[in-house]
């Protein structure tokens, strides 16, 4: 068995029982990037040096009994929006090209303080902008399962390092569907928590209101266990909640007896596609037959969540991505003439066409005369959405839907009609909007062999809820890794990690 082969839980109980060790685990990873990156493009910036010296000092902690966590030794890839005191932090963008920060994102050192190895820095839809991980400056990630196909987005570098067995599990952001979109294109499970349970500190914003870090990973149980370990009360941000609920690995039974599951009727009606339907429905089954009430009922507003959530996102990303001006740090125009001449040209430079479309759009709609007719009104659909939700799980327990109306489209389609790539996220905007958690558990492919993803949702801070439902379908099945992940690993065993010397260039520049 290919120590790649074990989940991020799995592979620290291997490391606590001195089977692997962190090192082992650490190059185990590394040698599936040298093999897979030409191919997939999963990460901007890989710290081979920094990994390898780090899993030597984890070791010892592990060894000395200073770390004894579950995610011990646990080799993790971080998605490029997050903050890592020294190691490039791009964004995907031209111009955050050589930015290093000077401090790391709370979430990651949440990680860090429970012994995580950062392998590296995922590739992402520029400013988290995008639904493919196409609009990345660095340029696009390809899916595991098929490298024809885009991963989803803007996570798609952390869903797709996770499918090809080149991390063990990932940190991601979700401010529409970014980590639970791409999770179900690649075949993963992915959680987007209740806003406010993770520190959005250290986090470079793209929509405030709506953003929220999660967990990657290849089962339901490492993403409990990831959550677990990140989410914490931040007083760095305004927008942290205290929470004495977040023991979510407590909610791994396989028990769904009693609980009442509700599917939306406005899930399923036309641009849904069929196999993708069959599936969702078929998961249904399974749960209902474990004990489950399942039921159709009408959730409003649905079709209002696309132009609502457009307007917010962009209104904050406008004011949000102001700060980047080639001023302070960043890429900053060669040739200019005064100040407003380096400001025009660093940012025509800097951004691509994605990110410039939702800057334009978000000025638009909070400009004089167009406030109160765009932004203000999509404030109060917002309301209207978390009103409609709440009317829901008077009745339900958990919501169960797609996570996308199709599986993965062909590189290049959703870019050709950036309109159809914005309707491709309806089915997760509405759970940003109204703070609600969400998770995508796979639940079949199509067929071209594509995979699938089932998306619960729960009420506010009911994480547990989803992750008990997600758990119990889970148990019916099991996790499947792309051939190409497979292939890859297969030299790689327990018994004798290959080695690996040199070191991966620090980051890309922007030539």
């Amino acid at each position: 068995m290919s120590i790649l082969d074990l989940t991020a839980v799995a592979l620290g109980k291997k490391i606590k029982a001195g089977e692997v060790t962190v090192v082992e685990a650490t190059k185990a990873a590394l040698t599936q990037m040298k093999t897979l990156e030409p191919t997939l493009n999963c990460y901007v910036t890989i710290d081979e040096a920094g990994a390898l010296k780090r899993a030597e000092e984890v070791q010892k902690q592990i060894d000395d009994g200073t770390l004894s966590g579950p995610l011990a030794g646990v080799p993790v890839a971080i998605k490029d929006n997050l903050c890592t005191e020294g190691l490039l932090t791009t964004c995907s963008s031209r111009i955050l090209y050589n930015f290093k920060p000077t401090y790391t994102a709370e979430a990651v050192k949440n990680l860090e303080a429970a012994g995580a190895v950062i392998l590296g820095k995922t590739n992402m839809d520029e400013f988290a902008m995008g639904s493919t991980t196409e609009t990345s400056a660095y340029g696009e990630t390809k899916n595991p399962w098929n490298p024809e196909h885009v991963p989803g987005g803007s996570s798609g570098g952390s869903c797709a390092a996770v499918a090809a067995n080149e991390c063990f599990y990932a940190l991601g952001s979700d401010t529409g569907g970014s980590i639970r979109q791409p999770s179900s294109f690649c075949g993963v499970t992915g959680i987007k928590p209740t806003y406010g349970t993770v520190s959005r500190y250290g986090l470079i914003a793209y929509g405030s209101s709506l953003d929220q870090i999660g967990p990657v990973a290849k089962d339901v149980t490492d993403c409990a266990t990831i959550l677990e370990t990140i989410a914490s009360y931040d007083k760095k941000d305004s927008t942290s909640v205290d929470r004495q609920d977040c023991d979510f690995t407590s909610a791994l039974v396989d028990d769904v007896k009693g609980m009442r599951i509700g599917i939306p009727k406005d899930y399923f009606g036309a641009g849904l596609n069929a196999e993708v339907k069959e599936a969702i429905l078929a998961a249904a089954k399974v749960l209902e037959e474990k004990g489950a009430i399942v039921e159709e009922f009408d959730l409003s507003l649905v079709e209002y969540a696309i132009p609502a959530y457009y307007v917010i996102a962009s209104a904050e990303a406008s004011s949000n991505l102001s700060r980047f001006d080639g001023v302070k740090y960043g890429y900053r125009t060669k040739a200019y003439d005064g100040l407003h001449s380096m400001y025009k040209k660093s940012r025509s430079e800097g951004f691509g066409p994605e990110v410039k479309r939702r800057i334009m759009l978000g000025s638009f709609v909070l400009s004089s005369g167009y406030y109160d007719a765009y932004y203000l009104k999509a404030l109060r659909t917002k309301a209207l959405i978390k009103q409609a939700f709440d009317k829901a799980f008077k009745n339900y327990d958990v919501i169960l839907g797609p996570a996308a109306p199709t599986t993965a489209p062909k590189l290049g389609e959703s870019l050709r009609d950036p309109l159809q790539m914005y309707l491709g996220d309806i089915y997760t905007i509405s759970v940003n909007l109204a703070g609600l958690p969400g998770m995508t558990v796979p639940c079949g492919r199509d067929a071209k062999g594509l995979p699938i993803g089932l998306q619960l949702i729960g009420d506010c801070f009911q994480e547990k809820k989803i992750i008990r439902a997600g758990y119990a379908y889970e148990c019916s099945r099991t996790y499947e890794a792309p051939m190409l992940a497979k292939q890859a690993a297969d030299a790689v065993r327990i018994t004798g990690a290959a080695h690996i010397t040199g070191a991966e260039e620090e980051g890309r520049s922007d030539e």
